[in-house]
């Protein structure tokens, strides 16, 4: 079985010669007509030989862009074990930096997912049909070189709000709620609150948190409009679990993992 990336390649070849015979076909009838508008009979008659050639050429072409090399069974296939290895490729020729984690693609800060039975993929909350490896490439870079719409000032007041309600109730009405020392809250128990809705946790799963994690630790802002400083303690002890985690590559290859958030007041 031919890679997709030549297989999409012979059909564009064929398909640019297709036009290229088609053109001739236009110029040759636009020729018959000026025959005729003048009365050339000679012209009529030399013109509508060449036109039948050229329409014969132009069948042929046609006939070549039929060719797809793939079975329905074989592009299953394609995209199910053999896609992510030729997107990397593709990644590496454009110098696009492209890891995979937790059977995700990771292209700071797009998450790319591979949806086989569509024959398409998944570009963070965007499914996205356009899949020949070095347009995908093309797209993934150029996502980085733009600027992300992604609102963290946003995103640092749900997290507060739900790690509020959380704390709130577990302390049972006490004062001092946000000390310097504020509560660790899980962050699984975050994420399991802002995706309580049916299907809300397919349409924002566990890598998308991970990575809107990743920027506002990065790029903050690290304080809510009322002062409270969030952080991000590490897991310690026997208490870490795999489930409690959530996983994250950064622009430069560094592996990063969250597990909880505590909010503190600020001086």
């Amino acid at each position: 079985m031919i890679d997709f990336e030549q297989a999409c390649n012979i059909v564009q070849e064929n398909a640019e010669e297709t036009r290229k015979s088609a053109t001739r076909v236009v110029s040759q009838a636009r020729a018959l007509v000026k025959a005729a508008q003048t009365g050339n009979i000679s012209a009529i008659k030399r013109t509508k030989e060449k036109l039948k050639d050229t329409l014969i050429e132009l069948q042929g072409k046609v006939a070549d862009t039929d060719h797809w090399p793939y079975s329905e069974e074989e592009e299953l296939e394609l995209f199910t074990n053999r896609f992510q290895d030729e997107l990397k490729a593709a990644a590496i020729e454009k110098e696009l930096t492209l890891f995979e984690r937790d059977g995700v693609l990771i292209s700071y800060p797009s998450i790319v997912r591979i949806l086989p039975s569509d024959k398409a993929v998944r570009i963070d909350r965007k499914k996205v049909s356009t899949v020949r490896p070095s347009h995908l490439a093309g797209l993934l870079l150029a996502n980085q070189n733009k600027k992300s719409g992604f609102k963290s000032s946003q995103f640092i007041e749900s997290l507060y709000a739900i790690y509020s309600d959380i704390v709130d109730k577990g302390q049972k009405g006490k004062k001092d709620l946000f000390s310097d020392n504020g509560e660790v809250v899980l962050l699984a128990r975050i994420y399991k609150l802002m995706t309580a809705l049916p299907g809300a946790s397919r349409e924002y799963d566990r890598s998308d948190f991970a990575r809107d994690l990743y920027i506002l630790d990065s790029d903050g802002p690290s304080q809510t409009r009322k002062g409270n400083k969030v952080s991000f303690p590490s897991s310690t002890g026997a208490r870490r679990r795999s489930s409690d985690l959530f996983s994250f590559v950064g622009p430069e290859g560094k592996a990063v993992e969250y597990y909880g958030i505590r909010f503190s007041q600020g001086e």
